[in-house]
């Protein structure tokens, strides 16, 4: 058997939408399920987004913390942001948060990995970039504004970051998955056998 997640979309015999925000709204759908009962699925309808693993030449991660208020907690977290316009490019979505959150850009980009955030209450999906051959990006810095105006930056080396997440004490969902994937990748079939920065990307497919 090949493991391997599939598309698959059950009948949906009625939406209502109970909310809708800016950026995300509440979808709710009467589905049929398997033995022809209709039950009802609340869910979060979210843009899509991208993270960035930006991983300097001395094996240090670019991190950034930011107090996020429905945890109530600070994260340490990767830079990352949503697709603000349907069918977006991811990469260069992925580019833009890189320098508004950083000032930072790269020369080397791959896909890290894509991952659905919380498919059971929501449909966001995430892709996390790696990208390498950092240097300081040109022009104005980026104005913030909200929680980024308190946002802290900092150079943390892999391994420290590898620590904080098996010791339970990094729990953003992007930089765990993206951290841990990177040291799988290392394992593995090594950084150059990551796909190409432009690869299809059916949960949010994109124009070239």
């Amino acid at each position: 058997m090949t493991i391997k997640d599939t598309p698959e979309e059950w009948e949906t015999r009625a939406t209502e939408f109970p909310f809708r925000g800016n950026k995300t709204s509440v979808r709710t759908d009467e589905v049929v399920m398997p033995d022809g009962t209709v039950v009802r699925r609340d869910y979060q309808v979210h843009p899509g987004s991208v993270a960035v693993l930006a991983l300097d030449e001395q094996d240090r991660v670019l991190v950034l913390r930011q107090y996020r208020h429905p945890v109530r907690h600070k994260l340490w977290e990767i830079p990352a942001g949503l697709l603000d316009v349907p069918g977006e490019n991811p990469l260069h979505a992925a580019q833009r948060e890189l320098y508004e959150e950083a000032h930072v850009k790269a020369e080397t980009w791959r896909v890290l990995t894509d991952v659905y955030t919380t498919p059971g209450g929501c449909d966001e999906a995430i892709r996390i970039f790696l990208a390498r051959d950092l240097s300081e990006a040109e022009g104005e810095r980026f104005a913030a504004e909200h929680e980024e105006i308190d946002l802290e930056l900092a150079r943390v080396p892999l391994d420290e970051l590898v620590r904080g997440v098996l010791a339970g004490e990094l729990h953003n969902n992007c930089l765990v998955v993206g951290v841990l994937s990177l040291v799988a990748a290392r394992q593995g079939t090594g950084l150059e056998g990551l796909r190409p920065a432009l690869a299809p990307w059916p949960a949010r497919p994109f124009e070239v």
